[in-house]
């Protein structure tokens, strides 16, 4: 479920462009993520609220809905998504939610500390897993960018399912950033990787961005 916040506080990872998905009219938000919401049917007991950004970047009221929503369609689990940056305000969120297993996804891209901070500018000063997971339950992670190696997104996965119940593996895809697909690397991913995790319940492989059917 795709909504509508005020748009991503961080705006530094130089992959990514979806901060620009946003709007400052708290009112219109709300108006557009109301529409949205109403769609729901809580078929699968199981909903996720995606919105371009972190969750702390929605309005009250449109946070206040979904735990409506939720309580009217009787779903039991939603996932959430932050950045790092709001690691010490999970808890909060959890307890908002109380009743309902709020699974937090983290944006992670890699555990290599280099190409995600050096390169790719992610923003997390952590080098221990173990620590980064703190307070997260899932993570995305980024592949098909020119330095990585079948060995460095095997370990990336491996990491992945040991610190994590799930992960989300996004292939690069073309954007208006400088950070451009490798298509040597997704080339790799796709014949020595994918078919070793494809049929993985824990592992979700986005080949293209909108395979989750929201986006353009």
């Amino acid at each position: 479920m795709l909504l509508r916040g005020s748009g991503c506080a961080y705006k530094k990872c130089v992959f990514c462009d979806y901060h620009l998905d946003k709007c400052a009219d708290v009112i219109a938000n709300y108006s557009l993520n109301k529409s949205v919401l109403e769609k729901v049917t809580g078929i699968y007991s199981d909903l996720e609220v995606i919105n371009s950004g972190s969750v702390f970047e929605l309005d009250c009221d449109t946070l206040s809905l979904i735990k409506d929503v939720c309580a009217r369609r009787a779903i039991k689990t939603l996932h959430f998504e932050a950045h790092y940056m709001y690691r010490n305000m999970i808890a909060g969120l959890r307890k908002q939610f109380d009743g309902i297993d709020v699974k937090m996804k983290l944006g992670l891209e890699t555990f290599d500390y280099d190409m995600r901070e050096k390169r790719l500018a992610k923003g997390i000063d952590e080098h221990d897993p173990s620590v980064i997971c703190r307070g997260f339950d899932e993570a995305n992670f980024l592949f098909g960018i020119s330095g990585q190696t079948v060995e460095s997104m095997s370990d990336d996965i491996s990491l992945g399912l040991k610190h994590f119940e799930r992960i989300c593996v996004n292939l690069m895809c073309e954007n208006s950033t400088d950070i451009k697909p490798d298509r040597d690397v997704i080339s790799a991913f796709m014949r020595e990787i994918y078919p070793l995790y494809i049929n993985d319940p824990r592992v979700d492989i986005l080949v293209n961005n909108t395979d989750f059917g929201v986006g353009d």
